[in-house]
């Protein structure tokens, strides 16, 4: 148990589900302290107390555009995500894996078959917008959106989305790459959950456009939108102190039932950034305990 400020007392426990982590052996230099493999990984949350965690495969780097090419892409894109199913598999009781791919790749809609019939990997799709350079203004590309987020739906698999496009590389974003998402992909995928990551952001919350994009969906939930009544938000976010009262405000509006503990990191240090999110600690320990439908 985290003790509360001056002695105050018990104040936290320990969040009941990490909602977002990811194994980096594929990585040519993963950053320091992150987990190679699911035994690593379970020393982290035994660590932070973390009972449960989501692990989403990363087989989209392999059909990364930014990066080099590989040989027999698609073939190494099906041997991580049956990997990253084999590893959560090892501890059945503590870790549940989501499959990975490029949606818009040719073999997009074959891997998420693939993957909805294995007992390993049909719980969820892990898609990552900004690596693989998905663009919302290409209507070529929300077409394909559309049609994965069908598939994932037709098969009854959660979605967890990093939504934002790599800024790094010129994409926009903001209002209205967001709406064209609430509008035209959201819909296709009516019947499961689908978990914005990073609160729309790539992880940092003062990044241009994240605020305005968030908004989109801020506002869709205040207007009981029946396109947001499965959209929930990972709070695996930093650097958000210039625009705390904004944050403070949308989060509070999207509602903390919402809200899902989420890391992207290794599980101890980052309970320790979500913790000093504006909110009360009330607000902080209802999102602790929050579980996503997708685990019960």
């Amino acid at each position: 148990m985290i003790l509360g400020l001056a002695g105050a007392g018990p104040l936290f426990a320990q969040p009941a589900v990490d909602h977002h982590l990811h194994l980096l052996r594929i990585a040519k230099d993963p950053p320091p302290g992150f987990a190679l493999n699911a035994e690593q990984l379970i020393r982290q949350m035994d660590e932070a107390g973390i009972r449960r965690g989501l692990l989403l495969s990363v087989a989209y780097q392999f059909g990364n555009p930014f990066r080099a090419a590989v040989a027999n892409e698609y073939e190494r894109v099906r041997e991580e995500n049956d990997w990253t199913g084999a590893q959560a598999a090892l501890f059945p009781d503590r870790l549940v894996a989501f499959c990975g791919v490029n949606p818009l790749k040719e073999y997009a809609l074959p891997e998420i078959d693939r993957c909805a019939g294995d007992a390993r990997l049909r719980r969820g799709l892990k898609l990552h917008f900004g690596n693989s350079d998905v663009e919302l203004d290409k209507p070529g590309h929300v077409e394909q959106m559309r049609r994965v987020f069908a598939a994932a739906n037709r098969h009854r698999m959660a979605i967890v989305a990093h939504i934002r496009p790599n800024i790094d590389h010129g994409r926009p974003w903001g209002e209205r790459q967001a709406r064209v998402f609430l509008e035209s992909v959201l819909p296709e995928a009516k019947d499961v959950v689908v978990q914005v990551a990073h609160l729309a952001s790539a992880g940092r919350y003062e990044d241009e456009g994240v605020d305005q994009a968030l908004a989109v969906f801020v506002e869709a939930i205040a207007a009981n939108d029946p396109r947001t009544k499965l959209l929930y938000f990972d709070v695996s976010v930093t650097r958000w102190e210039s625009k705390k009262e904004t944050l403070q405000r949308q989060l509070r509006t999207i509602g903390m039932e919402r809200l899902l503990y989420a890391s992207d990191a290794p599980p101890p240090g980052a309970w320790q950034v979500f913790r000093r999110l504006p909110l009360s600690v009330e607000e902080l320990k209802q999102i602790e305990g929050n579980v996503a439908p997708y685990w019960k």
